[in-house]
């Protein structure tokens, strides 16, 4: 494969974020006294480093902060970052690291977290819920034959990084979806100094990474809560990702970008999501998700509409701006003139009708 012009090198979770609804049984759990006294002293003294702690049989370093999430404890060790408080709900937040999540797997390092917990005297008395999920995939990718323009996203270009003139990555979205795709082994040399990647490549050189970052609500869209959850529908999501709402084309003269031909590298990745463990079993749990990404991609389109009536407006009145309420005002009067009551109850009907029989 050295001759090809890209090859996957790896691919996986390299961040999970899990809420976890635990209590403890009567005299057992936490002592989150001894976790206050010990934070105190770390604050009185000014020291800067954590405190080793042992909590049941495994050791932590406890911060001398809180989470900017409300949590007053954080713990660390190599395996995960755990949040956690007394009286807070969900009563722990753990982020698994990406290390560990490469070495072990999520499902692995879960039931580490929940032997632990149990092991303290704590039961859950609802399941986990999944905050954030990062998908990645590495590729080799000896010569990069595409920049921001070539890409056509439900998310608008966050950031873009060059140096010497090339392009070193770009960044979609900021919300519930973050796509990223960027030079591997120049962030690992630039800045996060993770070089036992290296040795899960088997290369040092030109790996590019293609990584979605994905929340909350995206997840529950697509019905993954759980750990068990992800397992079993994660390959419904990344097609969702991969084909609907990021993909990767071959600029060419037509003005729709959509219909350019895909790039041979996202064919591939298209290619690898279709292998992926739980593609298919539940192709929409929420049946409301199908509407809701039609209706924003509508979204979508009517602001760009929108646009093209303000700067239609602004050279018609030689106005320097308009605002976008003075558009929809525009667009909304020029659309009461076509506007017909009985063809309209009767197209909307038609529409319903096609959606019902057909999903479409």
């Amino acid at each position: 494969m050295d001759n090809a012009p890209f090859e996957l090198v790896l691919f996986g979770h390299d961040t999970v974020e899990c809420a976890y609804y635990l209590c403890a049984d009567p005299g057992r759990g936490i002592d989150f006294e001894y976790l206050g006294l010990e934070r105190e002293r770390l604050r009185q003294t000014k020291c800067r480093d954590p405190k080793v702690v042992k909590l049941g049989d495994t050791e932590f370093l406890l911060q001398r902060y809180g989470s900017s999430s409300g949590f007053p404890f954080v713990l660390d060790n190599a395996d995960m970052t755990i949040q956690c408080g007394e009286f807070n709900s969900p009563s722990f937040c753990v982020t698994y690291r990406s290390q560990a999540l490469w070495r072990d797997t999520a499902p692995a390092l879960h039931q580490r977290f929940l032997d632990w917990a149990e092991s303290l005297g704590f039961r859950h008395y609802e399941p986990e819920g999944l905050s954030r999920v990062d998908f990645t995939f590495d590729y080799h990718l000896p010569v990069v034959d595409f920049d921001e323009e070539s890409f056509v996203s439900f998310s608008s270009l966050d950031s873009k990084h060059r140096r010497d003139r090339k392009l070193r990555g770009v960044a979609f979205g900021q919300g519930d979806v973050r796509l990223r795709i960027y030079n591997k082994v120049a962030e690992i040399a630039e800045k996060s100094a993770k070089v036992w990647f290296f040795d899960l490549w088997g290369r040092k050189e030109d790996v590019w990474r293609i990584e979605w970052q994905v929340r909350k609500a995206v997840l529950r869209r697509f019905g993954i809560r759980t750990l068990a959850d992800l397992a079993a529908r994660q390959g419904d999501l990344l097609r969702y990702l991969a084909s609907d709402h990021d993909t990767l084309r071959v600029p060419e003269e037509d003005a729709n970008r959509s219909r350019w031909p895909l790039h041979p590298l996202w064919v591939d990745l298209q290619k690898q999501v279709d292998k992926f463990q739980g593609l298919g079993e539940h192709r929409e749990v929420d049946p409301q998700t199908a509407i809701e990404e039609r209706l924003a991609r509508i979204g979508v389109s009517v602001y760009g509409y929108l646009k093209r009536v303000a700067a239609l407006t602004g050279a018609q009145r030689a106005e320097e701006s308009v605002s976008l309420w003075s558009a929809f005002e525009r667009l909304r009067n020029l659309v009461l003139q076509v506007h017909h009551p009985v063809s309209w109850k009767l197209d909307v009907k038609a529409r319903r009708d096609e959606l019902r029989v057909g999903g479409g």
